[in-house]
């Protein structure tokens, strides 16, 4: 499990989890979105300009 805080988000990701590669972000205890990181979109909830920024920074860095 790969957990990183950032900005008050907590970013959440698992080797071997189910297809498709992807992040959930939760803030103060809460699911915000579950983020796919092949495809870019959201598989529940919504990403803020703010948390596409941060997931972008973390692919990046090799942290997602």
């Amino acid at each position: 499990m790969g957990k990183v805080k950032r900005g008050g988000y907590v970013f959440l990701s698992w080797i071997g989890d189910h297809s498709p590669r992807h992040v959930h972000v939760y803030k103060d205890g809460n699911l915000i979105v579950k983020w796919d990181l092949e495809n870019q979109m959201p598989i529940k909830g919504t990403a803020t300009r703010v948390i596409l920024k941060y997931i972008k920074e973390l692919v990046e860095e090799g942290k997602l």
